[in-house]
């Protein structure tokens, strides 16, 4: 009861867990939607200041050109004015496209006269397609042009909300793989501490019953009775259920094991023990002596927990598959079908499946799926997965593990 408590206390947090990771990840986006427009904002005013600036910037030049006196007026408007712009490059042509003056444009070092003034022809080329000129009326049907482009930190203004963006995003990227190895990291703890402590429970009642049946056999009076040899079958299973936990416990030693016979002795034990109107078939494509890199203890019990829950589906009558074959995906992988003819899973719960905690049975703790998918993936550097399932007609669980 303490340890079913326990996964009942713990299951949730999985749930919780993935609703922060929902409300982080909303978080962020809202975040990132707030700074690009107010960006955005920004970069328009910036554009707007811009432009008045060019506009002023283009007065200047007609009152110049109109005063006919250089007196101290104009003096102070052309250093007050014109020399205050240090930001946005600047074409001055005039009505035949002749350059006749720049401000603030990188100009080629050690560039001769006419490599220059191609360079500014270039830039005002780039200039029109951005902004329209602006015309200075010079009087007797004269005019100038001013091209003009964004300044440089309007451009990295521009390009600062994708920066920052990227930045969120990789650290939405970091934040999510570092919350997934603890959560990792966190059901680890659980599965460990779980197994370690049902090993230990298990431990003292065997211990009684080891001492119990040796007792019975070496008495005459029961030591040619059947019951005590069931009784030792039973006790042997029990030791195998308790290496079973303290391998999840621990590292598993893998070993190369004929995959066909571990089958077929965990199909069995457990056909002996599931009702007589579930018949089992184990066929293969594979050579009858081919090993694979399995922990024979954990990959019985992987075996056990798909076929209970095919049982269960098919409410203890109906025909369950166990084909061999070799995997499309890698020369060096096994693939074991399991089949049953029982209810299917739909597809919504296809990835629910395996979560600890899921189950469609009013009792059990949910964990069956989960265990067998971790002792493939993790024990076994395997993968267990859902190949094809229909509702009505029935389910495959398709597991690889390495030849």
């Amino acid at each position: 009861m303490a340890l079913f408590s326990l996964s009942r206390q713990v299951l949730p947090i999985y749930d919780q867990k993935s609703r922060i990771k929902l409300m982080v990840l909303a978080g962020a986006i809202l975040i990132a939607a707030a700074t690009v427009i107010y960006t955005n904002v920004l970069v328009q005013r910036l554009s707007e200041r811009e432009q008045q600036q060019i506009d002023l910037y283009a007065r200047t030049l007609r009152f110049i050109i109109s005063s006919e006196v250089d007196d101290a007026n104009t003096s102070f408007v052309s250093n007050e004015i014109i020399s205050a712009n240090k930001t946005i490059p600047v074409v001055l042509t005039d009505g035949e496209g002749n350059i006749v003056d720049s401000k603030n444009v990188a100009l080629p070092r050690n560039a001769s006269a006419q490599a220059t003034a191609d360079f500014l022809h270039r830039q005002v080329a780039v200039m029109k397609t951005l902004h329209p000129p602006i015309v200075v009326e010079l009087g007797g049907g004269l005019r100038n042009y001013i091209y003009y482009q964004d300044s440089q930190l309007l451009n990295q203004l521009r390009t600062y909300p994708l920066v920052q963006l990227a930045v969120i995003g990789c650290l939405g990227v970091m934040a999510y793989f570092s919350f997934s190895y603890s959560r990792r990291a966190e059901q680890n703890r659980v599965w460990v501490g779980l197994a370690k402590e049902t090993a230990h429970q298990l431990g003292t009642p065997l211990s009684s019953l080891m001492a119990w049946h040796t007792y019975l056999k070496d008495s005459e009076k029961w030591q040619n009775e059947p019951i005590v040899d069931e009784l030792g079958k039973d006790v042997r299973r029990l030791e195998i259920i308790t290496e079973r936990f303290s391998n999840i416990g621990s590292v598993p030693i893998l070993k190369p094991e004929n995959i066909l016979q571990a089958t077929k002795n965990a199909i069995a034990y457990l056909q002996s023990r599931v009702s007589k109107k579930v018949v089992f078939e184990i066929t293969t494509e594979l050579p009858t002596d081919l090993p694979a890199q399995i922990n024979v203890p954990l990959f019985d019990w992987v075996i056990e927990n798909i076929c209970k829950n095919a049982v269960d589906a098919m409410d203890g009558k109906g025909h369950i598959t166990l084909h061999l074959r070799r995997s499309t995906k890698g020369k060096d992988l096994i693939a074991l079908d399991i089949t049953d003819n029982g209810k299917g899973i739909p597809k919504s719960k296809l990835e629910s499946v395996f979560l600890p905690g899921y189950t469609t049975k009013k009792r059990g703790w949910g964990l069956g799926l989960a265990l067998a998918k971790r002792i493939i993936e993790n024990y076994h550097q395997g993968k267990l997965y859902v190949r094809w399932s229909e509702v009505g007609k029935g389910t495959t669980f398709r597991v690889l593990l390495k030849g």
